[in-house]
């Protein structure tokens, strides 16, 4: 079992460097899946209200053999739960779908800035964490001025920002304002357009000069900047074998190639969280 890296927040709370992304894993082979993936060495599971699969994911959990307290689940309130009254529920909702006394890491999954509830959502999962129902709270996507803002109106700095990053949106600027307040950054969807990012001649290279996979390359330049990528794994050989990319090591220079491969248009889809609204 591979030993991953661990990255520390603020206020001392630390990620494994890979976690289980669900998104998509659902009903009973979802529940497998996690199962599989907890038996393999993660300690990250990834899903959120709007995925549909907390009660899947909550299943695969249970079915494990490995202590409950080595688990960090995570899930995210949705955007047409912000108001004080519905972050609430949807909270405690998650809970029972879970069907655990605690959710380990709470986020907000998009701040909505139209709609301009988020703080009534963040107050929500900061009272939550106070009676002990949420043991950690972050949120997703938030640009810095909603980092601000939250931590203005309520005294609470978040642990987490959930954000895309993959070697087409490097989010360089981001990532350097979060390590300079101890905010932990996770990737979601870390290959990004796998297809073609994979078949980039950079990718190859380091590749072949490691004897690793391309995607265990992109996952482990991932590593090398200090950010938490949760890939989606549905099946044993998978999930295996993105646990490994946490033994890799890559030069700065290779990690900086890879970088370059960054574009001002690399988002998978038009969620730029100045205006991307979630329902």
């Amino acid at each position: 079992m591979t030993a991953l890296p661990h990255f520390t927040a603020h206020n001392g709370f630390s990620l494994p460097a890979l976690g289980l992304g669900t998104y998509a894993l659902d009903g009973d082979a979802g529940a497998d899946a996690v199962t599989s993936a907890i038996g393999a060495g993660y300690r990250l599971l990834d899903s959120a209200f709007n995925y549909e699969n907390e009660g899947s994911v909550g299943r695969g959990l249970r079915a494990s053999d490995v202590d409950r307290s080595e688990i960090i689940v995570t899930t995210k309130i949705p955007g047409r739960h912000h108001a004080l009254a519905k972050a609430r529920a949807s909270i405690e909702e998650s809970r029972s779908r879970f069907g655990v006394d605690a959710i380990d890491l709470h986020l907000i999954h998009w701040p909505n800035p139209s709609q301009d509830e988020y703080v009534e959502a963040w107050q929500a999962l900061v009272d939550a964490q106070q009676r002990g129902t949420v043991r950690q709270i972050g949120v997703s996507n938030f640009l810095p001025e909603h980092l601000e803002r939250i931590e203005r109106e309520t005294g609470v700095r978040p642990v987490v920002n959930q954000i895309e990053v993959h070697p087409y949106f490097t989010q360089i600027e981001q990532l350097a304002y979060h390590r300079e307040h101890g905010i932990l950054t996770e990737a979601w969807s870390p290959l990004g357009r796998a297809k073609e990012l994979l078949d980039e001649r950079v990718i190859g290279e380091v590749a072949a000069a490691h004897g690793i996979t391309r995607a265990q390359t992109v996952l482990a330049w991932h590593i090398a900047r200090e950010t938490v990528a949760i890939p989606k794994a549905s099946s044993l050989e998978h999930q295996v074998a993105n646990l490994e990319a946490g033994a890799v090591v890559l030069e700065p220079a290779e990690v900086d190639a890879i970088t370059a491969l960054g574009r001002a248009d690399g988002r998978l889809f038009d969620a730029d969280p100045a205006t991307h609204e979630e329902s």
